[in-house]
């Protein structure tokens, strides 16, 4: 008899002492409640293995990979974008698990952060198991560590078919990452990470993340015909001078969410564009201190 069992004999024993000193004392089917609890602690144990087993049959696949060129080409069409609207605070974060966002706008399309939680816990899960089986450890440490600065629709295209939704998460300790995970019915099927700080000595005051164009852009396969409407994100970096930045793309211009060091904007596409977003950064005094027009190493055109 396992310890759990001698335990519950001892309370039903209990029971059934206190139920001795009662005027009409009812009998206890002490065999049937006894068979229904191995019953239930078995019912439990199977229900997680099969869990266990339907998440590591679902390996972690690639993202879409995005085209590029140079030039200034325009837009194919007169595309119209729409901006998030005003952000408002989001409540304090619990004290365990993933940080939110700065504002509730960053969580777009009726994404909740608790749905954006269990997105990232399911791709760092994954990775794991992924390097249990022979896959490379990008050392992503614990979801606990990480704070959610977007979460939004993905959208399937030819070369990742199917809907789905993306987070994207950094950490600052005890190491600099930043995730982009693609979550599609519930399972993670695409991570996409890079470790350290992107910055450099000489680099502009705003710095557009290096795979941005993952969450801004359908795949290359779609050239020219997009699926629409199409929600997108846009995400960087900030150094302390800056205190302001705007991002135009498909025609509109909305002014980004500062997130600790990290810019953030999104909106929504209603007809494909070939030129990736246009940024430019301010200063407390507003003074113009960034435009990607000028930053020989920003792709204009997608």
């Amino acid at each position: 008899m396992s310890e759990e069992e001698r335990d519950f004999e001892e309370q039903l024993r209990e029971l059934l002492a206190e139920d001795a000193y009662t005027i009409r004392p009812s009998p206890v089917p002490y065999p049937q409640i006894r068979r229904q609890g191995v019953v239930e602690r078995r019912r439990r144990v199977a229900v997680a293995g099969a869990v266990l087993a339907t998440l590591a049959a679902v390996p972690v696949g690639a993202f879409a990979v995005g085209g590029g060129g140079t030039g200034t080409a325009d837009m194919a069409t007169t595309p119209t974008a729409s901006a998030s609207a005003e952000p408002t605070p989001t409540p304090t974060p619990t004290p365990s698990g993933p940080a939110g966002p700065a504002t509730a706008g960053q969580l777009r399309d009726g994404i909740t952060r608790e749905q954006a939680v269990e997105g990232l816990d399911n791709c760092i899960a994954e990775h794991r198991k992924n390097v249990a089986m022979g896959a490379r450890d990008l050392n992503l440490g614990k979801a606990d560590d990480y704070r959610i600065i977007l979460a939004l629709k993905s959208t399937g295209d030819l070369n990742s078919p199917g809907d789905g939704v993306f987070v994207v998460a950094v950490q600052e300790k005890p190491s600099e990452v930043r995730l982009v995970c693609n979550i599609k019915g519930g399972v993670a099927s695409g991570l996409n990470y890079s470790g350290g700080s992107d910055r450099q000595p000489d680099s502009p005051p705003v710095l557009v993340d290096t795979n941005a164009n993952k969450l801004y852009q359908q795949s290359f396969l779609n050239k020219g015909n997009w699926k629409l409407p199409f929600s997108w994100g846009f995400i960087g970096t900030v150094d302390p001078t800056v205190s302001k930045v705007t991002v135009s793309y498909g025609g509109s211009t909305s002014e980004a969410v500062l997130d600790h060091g990290w810019f953030v904007a999104s909106g929504t596409l209603t007809a494909q564009v070939t030129r990736n977003p246009h940024v430019k950064g301010y200063d407390t005094g507003g003074k113009l201190i960034y435009d990607s027009d000028e930053d020989k190493t920003y792709q204009q055109v997608q």
